[in-house]
This record gives structure tokens, sequence and C-alpha cells, in this order.
């Protein structure tokens, strides 16, 4: 497993805001969004192109474009949800599934209730999204669940991280062409499985509690 951590200014500002629990849900949204294009920026960095030609006002040149299969978008329902337009909005062009999991609070184990994804992934890079990657178990899930499609690379976008949980992933996808994208590594998991200093329940300041 690949892990990049971002270390840039603006990253850090926007995350500082959304760490904050006096910011609002409409502002907590607009900047998760904003997030997620940079970090996309970063974990799209390896993305395979093809050459194409094209022709500019002065002369023919060659460029390159998105390779087919285009990359599969998986935001983990409910949270991911709110990073899905900051990736299209950098790859207007991708493919989006949807993947609904649960983490049960007591076990801290993840359970699948919804799929919405091409039952073929081979040859596939995907991308999912999830913004914490607390204990791990539900970006393992997800992550096993792409590859017994026939994925054949997997890079996770989250916006926090735990190292109980880079571990854990780690330690799940050994030998497997995965890579994680943070845009902040924080201190430890408290015992109830909650980033710390985190930023609370993403889905919840996101969209408000169910």
């Amino acid at each position: 497993m690949r892990l990049h951590v971002a270390d840039h200014p603006l990253i850090t500002h926007k995350l500082t805001v959304l760490r904050d629990e006096r910011t609002p849900s409409p502002t907590f949204r607009n900047l998760a969004r904003e997030l997620v294009t940079l970090l996309a920026y970063e974990a799209t960095r390896d993305v395979r192109v093809t050459p194409v030609s094209v022709t500019t006002p002065v002369t023919e040149t060659v460029g390159v474009e998105i390779a087919e299969p285009r990359p599969l978008v998986v935001p983990i329902l409910r949270a991911g949800l709110g990073m899905l337009d900051g990736m299209t909005a950098l790859v207007p062009t991708v493919e989006v599934g949807f993947l609904g999991m649960v983490r049960d609070e007591e076990t801290l184990q993840p359970t699948t209730y919804a799929t919405r994804l091409p039952d073929d992934l081979a040859g596939r890079q995907c991308f999912l999204l999830d913004p914490m990657l607390a204990t791990g178990g539900s970006l393992i899930a997800a992550i096993e669940f792409l590859f017994e499609r026939g994925a054949e690379d997997v890079t996770a976008i989250c916006l926090l991280g735990a190292p109980e949980g880079v571990e854990a992933v780690r330690a799940a996808t050994e030998g497997r062409n995965v890579t994680v994208v943070l845009g902040a590594l924080d201190e430890k998991l408290n015992e109830v499985g909650y980033i710390v200093p985190g930023l609370g329940d993403a889905g919840d300041r996101l969209y408000g509690t169910v």
C-alpha cells in the first residue's frame, strides 16, 4: 500500500475550518468539495491516458486523453457522497458507482446495505471516496469488494486518517495495488473509534443528524 499525506497550506487551512465545531453544514459541504478537488489532483497523478492528436491554431501536436475503460469513482454512502462533486469537477469523464456501508457503533464492523456498481471491473482504476479513515474496517471491506469484481488498482481519498486505520488497511491489502491519499494524518483513535482531533461525524457535519 502506498500512502500520500497532502502537505499544502491551502489543504491545512481548509481542514482547520472543517474541524471547527462552529462551522455550519453549508460551509462544511463547500469546503469538503474544494478539499476533494485538491486531493484528487494528487490521487489521479497516475491515471492512465492515451495519446491523441490535436490541431491547434498554429499546428498539429500530440496530447493525451483519459484512457478507456474510464476510471470509476465510488463514494461510500452516506458521507462519501459529499465528496463526489469535488472529484467530478476535476475529472468530469469518470463513471460513478455507489457503495452503501454502515458501521456498527458497538463492534465497529461494517455492513454493506446497497451497491450500484458494474459487475465486471476488470482493468478499471477505481477511486473510493470516504471522508474518514478511522478503524479502517469500512475502507478495507470496500477495497476488497472492488478487487473481487476485478478492479486493477484502487485509490482511496480521505479527508482525515488515523494511524490505526492506515496500518489496518496496509496489513489487509499487502501485495495489492492500493493507494491511500489523506488530507492529514491525525493523532489517534479514541475509545469509541473516533479520530482525534478529527472533526466529528462527517456525515452529520455534512447533512445534519437523521
